[in-house]
């Protein structure tokens, strides 16, 4: 079962597992601050909690909670390791904090997962003239794949290769069915 807790400043909300709420709601720390009540949507996208307070300095100190990675540390700690340190969203939801979604992985595996930026909308497809040019990153330096007639070509070549290379763990771009009418 799944618990749905709203967000402060959106319409939007947490998803989490029932278990992993009632434990949150029984945490002294997380109670305290209530930070089930007072969860707000980052920029980022992810869920965070947020506390500033006046320390005995006069300086502010400030307190961020994000989340998922709190969700992943008390609950998935035996999947964290050294190089699997950064907290991701298995469908790309950074809301979705049910356990079956949060994954530990590495931040090179992180940054493949990123959203694209080209302007095609794929990842490593970047247009040149009136040609789609392929692009992969291995091991730091960028890798010709090709040109290519259209986005969609340069795509599927970018996903063979980032298969080949990454597996399971590959950035593979969706790619838009065009109509054939």
């Amino acid at each position: 079962m799944e618990i749905k807790v709203n967000l402060k400043n959106s319409s939007d909300f947490v998803i989490m597992d029932k278990e992993v709420y009632d434990a949150l709601k029984k945490d002294q720390y997380i109670s305290k601050m209530d930070v089930l009540n007072n969860l707000r949507q980052h920029s980022s996208g992810c869920a965070v909690f947020q506390k500033t307070w006046k320390k005995e300095s006069g300086d502010f100190a400030t307190e961020t909670i994000y989340m998922h990675r709190y969700i992943a540390e008390k609950f998935k700690q035996d999947e964290y390791s050294e190089e699997n340190n950064l907290v991701g969203a298995k469908n790309g939801n950074k809301l979705d904090c049910r356990l079956s979604n949060l994954v530990w992985r590495s931040r090179s595996t992180a940054s493949r997962q990123r959203k694209s930026s080209s302007k095609t909308g794929y990842t490593g497809v970047y247009q040149e003239n009136k040609k789609y040019r392929a692009i992969i990153s291995i091991n730091g330096k960028a890798v010709h794949l090709g040109m290519f007639d259209t986005p969609e070509q340069a795509a599927l070549a970018y996903n063979k290769k980032s298969k080949e290379l990454y597996g399971e763990k590959a950035k593979i771009n969706e790619i838009a069915q065009k109509s054939t009418q």
